[in-house]
C-alpha cells in the first residue's frame, strides 16, 4: 500500500479581512432601528351599556351600580331620570300591583298633520318604550298599605298629558274614591298634549273634578313631583295634593324661564323653578330622595289615615 501523502495548504495573505469603515467613508449605509413608541397609540373605546356619565359631577359610574341605585348617582346624589315601570318596582310590594286599563290607546282625533303625523309618532313611541300611552295606572301595596297609585312617564312624548293620560288618571281617582283607598300620582310631563289641542287641555278640569270628589271622601292624596313636571300638568292635578312633595333638584314650574323672561321683561332670580326654591317659598312641603322615598310615603300614609280612622 501506497504511503499516503499529505500536502499543506499554504495560508494566503493577500485578500485581508474587510474593515468596518467609519461613518464618514463614502459608501457605507446604515438601516436606522425603528423608533419605539412613536406612532399613536389606539385609544380603547369603552364598550357601551357598561358606564356612563353623570351629568351633574361628571364622574363615570357603572351602570350595574347605578341601577342598584335607583337611577342615583353614588357621588354626588344626582337623580337620573328613571322609567314608570322602574319606579312602580321600587315603590310596591312584589307581585301586588293590578294595572288598570291597560290597553287604551290615544286615537288622532283632529288628524294632526306636521313633520311626522301624530299616529306615526304615537307608533314609534309604543315601540321604543313599550308602553301604550305616557302613565302606567293600578291599585296595589305600598308596606301595609293598600293603594291608587299613577306613575307618568317622560320617555314617552315627554309625558304629555292627552285624552289617554287624563282618561286614566280620571279613572284611577274615581276608584280610588269608591274603594275607600288613598292616592298617590307621580307626575313627569312637559304639560299638555299639542296633538290634541283642546282635547288635551280638557283634561286638566276633568282630573281636578274627580280629585275634588276624592277630597270630599276625606281620603288622603299624595302628589310626588319628579324632573320636570311643568304647564298643564303642573296647573291640574300635581298641585292639588294633601301633601306635595318633590324629588332633589325636580324642575318644577307652568312656562319655560324663557318665555317668563319675554312676558314680564324682569330679570328672573336664578334657580327659581327648582325643587329647593319652591320649597323655601312653600309650594312644595318636603323633597325626598328617590331611596327614601318609599319609607317616607309609608309614613306619611299612616300620619293620614290615623287622623281619619280617629
Amino acid at each position: 500500500m501506497a504511503d499516503t501523502v499529505f500536502t499543506r495548504k499554504p495560508i494566503s495573505l493577500a485578500t485581508p479581512e474587510a474593515v468596518v469603515s467609519s461613518p464618514g467613508e463614502a459608501g457605507t449605509s446604515f438601516t436606522k432601528k425603528p423608533k419605539m413608541g412613536g406612532g399613536k397609540s389606539k385609544k380603547k373605546d369603552i364598550p357601551s351599556g357598561l358606564w356612563c356619565k353623570c351629568p351633574k359631577c361628571k364622574e363615570m359610574v357603572f351602570d350595574k351600580e347605578l341601577d342598584d341605585n335607583l337611577k342615583t348617582c353614588p357621588k354626588c346624589q344626582h337623580h337620573f331620570p328613571i322609567g314608570a315601570r322602574e319606579r312602580i318596582h321600587s315603590l310596591v310590594e312584589t307581585c301586588s300591583f293590578e294595572e288598570m286599563d291597560a290597553d287604551m290607546r290615544s286615537l288622532d282625533a283632529l288628524q294632526f298633520t306636521g313633520v311626522a303625523s301624530y299616529v306615526s309618532k304615537l307608533e314609534s313611541y309604543q315601540k321604543s318604550t313599550g308602553m301604550k300611552d305616557a302613565v302606567i295606572t293600578g291599585i296595589g301595596s305600598i308596606m301595609h298599605h293598600r293603594l291608587a297609585l299613577a306613575v307618568m312617564d317622560f320617555s314617552f312624548l315627554g309625558g304629555s298629558m292627552g285624552s289617554v293620560v287624563g282618561e286614566k288618571i280620571t279613572r284611577l281617582i274615581e276608584a280610588a274614591t269608591n274603594r275607600g283607598l288613598p292616592l298617590i300620582l307621580i307626575s313627569s310631563s312637559g304639560g299638555a298634549r299639542m296633538y290634541e289641542g283642546m282635547l288635551s287641555l280638557m283634561q286638566m278640569a276633568k282630573t281636578s273634578a274627580a280629585l275634588a270628589y276624592h277630597a270630599r271622601a276625606r281620603l288622603p292624596y299624595i302628589s310626588v313631583l319628579t324632573h320636570p313636571t311643568m304647564a298643564g300638568v303642573m296647573a291640574s292635578y300635581a298641585t292639588l295634593g294633601d301633601l306635595i312633595i318633590a324629588e332633589p333638584g325636580a324642575l318644577i314650574g307652568f312656562a319655560g324661564a324663557r318665555v317668563i323672561k319675554d312676558t314680564t321683561q324682569a330679570d328672573l332670580p336664578p334657580g327659581f323653578q327648582t325643587a329647593e326654591f319652591l320649597l323655601d317659598r312653600g309650594l312644595i312641603d318636603a323633597i325626598v330622595p328617590r331611596k327614601e322615598m318609599k319609607a317616607r310615603l309609608v309614613f306619611y300614609l299612616d300620619a293620614f289615615l290615623a287622623n281619619r280612622r280617629a
